[in-house]
């Protein structure tokens, strides 16, 4: 029994004082990659969240599914999905998740930060209050948990705000901005007007379900009752749930920090307005079933502060693909700002312009220019408002946070500033750091100075060389123009032949493309184009092109005609190739072709994107001679992961019972640690809500696996993999050879490997 005298004056809450070496503050994302990264890396973190969940926007409390620069696939970045923990957590999702549910999601987040010891997670406590011991240095932050009653007083040299409004930068005293820069400032050309507004509002979404027998509803009194005042009411649908409703936004007009409870309650009038449409307009029988089964309870904010770094990304660095030296995280989504207005404008609800492909995102964004222990993350880094209608997104977020994970550890490792590790070296080794554990850096290979796999010979048992993409009983229709993405190299002149088959006489376009920058996939070159003369019924059609490529990288083997001819396809699933359509996806583009208008500084170009599985099959050419040079054990410790220019992987022949490689070194060496990277699919999106995936395990990632020395002591015996990096660690064994047996992942697919790192 407790029991207390009364007191004339007032009573202290409950007060615990911690301390850490790294706080963040934010559990969304951004600030979830920040803490584990930082943890992983040896850091004793508190990571300090104001809501019962982590995941921020894509949390069962908002529902927004994560996504980054592969746009649902509907862009023209290949093989994009971020790397490292970001990777790892969609992968892991995608295998336990395909469904796509955010409850699941919440708890693999949480089971990640509770897995990791060194992190003191503080949930539903919320940050108030900021001291400094200095005018550029934070020393404390005080936040309150109203569900133990209890106050922290959380003490550390560094600070990661990831809050997405900036609470601790703005206390600070951090310079930021709120609005949109005007665009003689950056040059921006897609710089908004007054007249479009200058903030992006935020969201709420709703979840209907059908329960098999008519359901009745009521509106509440403080439902939105005229569905005229939204000019898009004729596009909703009863079937529609969810991210379907991304253009229910609001506030953009507003304070979109101190007014977000007013908004929300506009939020909530509309969804409970639209919802009132469904059932009781008579327009939508077929929802005569449904209930409503869930309403967001918080907005799910886009945009409100941005802090200022010591740079400032912008529309050029995006459009343009800025290479900078300090990239340590990418980005890839479209410039996508909204109208201020949201639901009540009868302006596009969106405008999104893409670049050519994916770009670096420096680390003089991720930390303050004038507070000098705080680091930035999620859609709060530094950015002008155009440029943040591209790295806002999800898991260009996280991808970010990671980033800014391993350079506190860096810092607390070797007692230097944020600021510090702009110094070059200092930069490469936080680069190599990230790139380690698979975080991908555009332009940036990863460098191993001490990866044993290097000095080894490595002998495989078996290495692709490419003549036949078999053939199946599929066909691809020409409604829409499709290429063959294959890796190409200098004066490679092929023989190339197909089946095709044509309703009736009809012509048959060829045509070898290549992007301007050898590392993107948008063709604007065409290099050589011949037409070929079709007949009636299936024929098998040949040609050759004169012309090739000056650099390794990838060709377009494209394929123009109509709908009257059907090419002939592959069940082959294999690592590097890809086929893709000339076509536009509505959910991030409005046609086949990015038509922008003139002088806003915005390319025009075509987008060529795969279909998803089941679909998606490579075509069945033939190739004389064959691509020998698609694969090769060299690729295994180049330092790229991913295909890019090439494959970059060691790719076994199909016909290969045990696919081995073996690692031969001229001394015995001493070795603890094996890293192996798979396949996985970089280019699959892997959305974490709402959206459904047609497999648990990617097709082209190795399931099974065994490593061994050369005398058979068993190091790894593995079955069921279905995640991209797998590191062994085990007490050092000495030994002069490795061997390494893989399982091909099905019949129609053969075993791949990106890379091997040996320590």
């Amino acid at each position: 029994m407790i029991r207390e005298e009364a007191e004339n004056g007032t009573r202290i809450l409950h007060t615990v004082e911690l301390e850490s070496e790294f706080v963040v503050v934010g559990g969304g994302l951004a600030g979830v990659c920040a803490a584990i990264t930082a943890a992983r890396a040896g850091t004793k973190v508190v990571l300090v969240q104001d809501r019962p969940v982590l995941g921020g926007n894509s949390s069962s409390e908002v529902r927004l599914w994560a996504l980054g620069a592969t746009s649902h696939m509907a862009n023209n970045n290949r093989w994009s999905r971020e790397g490292g923990l970001v990777d790892e957590l969609l992968v892991e999702n995608t295998f336990r998740n395909p469904e796509g549910n955010s409850i699941l999601w919440d708890a693999l987040l949480l089971e990640k930060v509770l897995e990791e010891d060194s992190i003191t997670l503080l949930l539903n406590t919320a940050v108030d209050s900021v001291t400094k011991d200095g005018p550029e240095r934070i020393a404390t932050v005080s936040a309150y948990c109203s569900q133990n009653e209890t106050r922290y007083h959380l003490r550390a040299p560094l600070f990661c705000d990831a809050s997405g409004d900036g609470v601790v930068g703005f206390q600070a005293g951090a310079a930021f901005r709120m609005g949109a820069e005007k665009p003689e400032e950056f040059g921006e050309g897609f710089a908004p007007d007054a007249s479009y507004g200058e903030l992006l509002g935020h969201t709420i979404y709703f979840y209907s379900k059908d329960l098999g027998r008519p359901v009745h509803y009521v509106a509440p009194s403080f439902a939105l009752q005229d569905i005229t005042k939204i000019p898009r009411f004729k596009e909703i649908k009863a079937h529609h749930t969810g991210c379907n409703f991304w253009w229910i936004e609001y506030g953009g007009r507003r304070d979109t920090i101190h007014e977000t409870e007013e908004i929300k309650y506009e939020l909530w009038s509309v969804v409970y307005g639209i919802w009132n449409h469904i059932k009781n307009s008579g327009e939508f029988p077929e929802a005569a079933n449904l209930t409503l089964e869930w309403v967001g309870t918080i907005p799910g904010k886009r945009e409100s502060r941005r802090f200022e770094g010591d740079y400032m990304m912008i529309q050029r660095d995006v459009v343009e693909q800025i290479t900078h030296a300090d990239s340590v995280a990418m980005g890839g989504w479209s410039l996508d700002l909204h109208p201020s207005d949201g639901i009540y404008t009868d302006k596009d609800p969106c405008n999104q312009y893409h670049s050519k492909g994916v770009y670096g995102i420096p680390y003089r964004c991720y930390y303050s220019r004038n507070i000098e222990n705080l680091f930035l993350a999620g859609r709060i880094i530094s950015a002008s408002h155009v440029a943040f209608g591209s790295t806002r997104v999800i898991l260009t977020c996280g991808h970010g946070g990671a980033a800014v994970g391993m350079a506190a550890a860096h810092c607390l490792a070797r007692h230097l500033k944020p600021g510090d590790l702009t110094e070059p070296s200092n930069m490469r080794a936080l680069q190599s750091s990230l790139n380690a554990v698979g975080q991908a850096i555009p332009n940036v290979p990863t460098s191993h100075d001490d990866n044993l796999a290097i000095t080894a010979a490595t002998i495989a048992s078996s290495t692709l060389s490419l003549t036949t993409i078999p053939k199946s009983e599929h066909w691809q229709n020409l409604e829409f123009p499709i290429a063959q993405l294959v890796p190409w190299e200098p004066d490679y002149r092929p023989q190339i032949s197909l089946k095709v088959r044509s309703a009736g006489v009809s012509t048959l376009r060829v045509a070898l493309r290549v992007a301007d920058k050898a590392m993107n996939f948008t063709p604007e070159i065409t290099l050589e184009e011949q037409t070929l003369q079709l007949s009636q019924g299936e024929q098998w059609c040949t040609f050759t092109f004169q012309q090739s490529v000056s650099d390794s990288r990838y060709a377009f083997i494209t394929f123009y005609g109509d709908d009257r001819i059907e090419l002939q396809a592959s069940e082959m699933r294999c690592t590097g190739l890809m086929t893709v359509r000339q076509k536009g996806d509505k959910k991030v583009a409005k046609s086949a072709e990015q038509i922008p208008p003139e002088g806003i500084g915005i390319d025009r170009f075509e987008f060529w994107i795969p279909e998803r599985r089941p679909g998606g099959r490579n075509l069945a050419l033939n190739f004389e001679p064959g691509l020998d040079r698609i694969a090769s054990v060299n690729y295994l410790t180049n330092g790229i992961e991913r295909p890019l220019l090439r494959s970059n992987a060691w790719i076994a022949d199909p016909s290969d019972p045990e696919p081995t490689l073996t690692l031969k070194w001229v001394a015995t060496q001493e070795i603890q640690e094996i890293t192996l990277c798979f396949d996985t699919d970089f280019d699959h999106a892997m959305e974490t809500a709402q959206w459904g995936h047609p497999e648990r395990i990617m097709p082209t990632c190795v399931q099974d696996f065994w490593i061994g020395t050369g005398d058979g002591q068993t190091l790894v015996d593995v079955q069921g993999n279905h995640q991209t990096r797998r590191t062994f660690y085990f007490d050092p064994v000495r030994t002069g050879k490795l061997i390494l047996k893989f399982k091909h992942p099905s019949d129609v697919t053969p075993a791949a490997l990106f890379g091997i790192l040996v320590s």
